[in-house]
């Protein structure tokens, strides 16, 4: 039986975090818990392993289920960085005075 209490919900679906990328154009990402922002340019993901952000030209989210934890994108993808959560947090500073220095 299995408990439904937020924090203890998330231990259970730690690791269920997966990418696949086919020639750097198409990608497919589950694990995914909220999408902070996204444009033609980048997309900032928070997954279940961290931070995600996937920079590139002409991205297109072309489905998105936070129930299911899933994205699919494409376009032509240039990289593909992990931070932790709590470095977006320093200082006392919004994500979004972060994402726009």
């Amino acid at each position: 039986m299995m408990k439904m209490e937020g924090a203890q919900e998330r231990p259970q679906i730690k690791g269920a975090h997966k990418m696949s990328l086919m020639n750097r154009r198409t990608g497919s990402i589950t694990g995914v818990s909220d999408v902070i922002s996204f444009d033609i340019s980048e997309v900032l993901l928070e997954t279940d392993m961290g931070m995600l952000k996937i920079t590139g030209a002409d991205l297109h989210v072309n489905r998105l289920s936070l129930e299911k934890g899933g994205i699919d994108l494409e376009g032509r993808i240039d990289s593909i960085q992990y931070s932790e959560v709590s470095d977006f947090k320093k200082g006392g500073e919004t994500l979004l005075n972060r994402l726009f220095r």
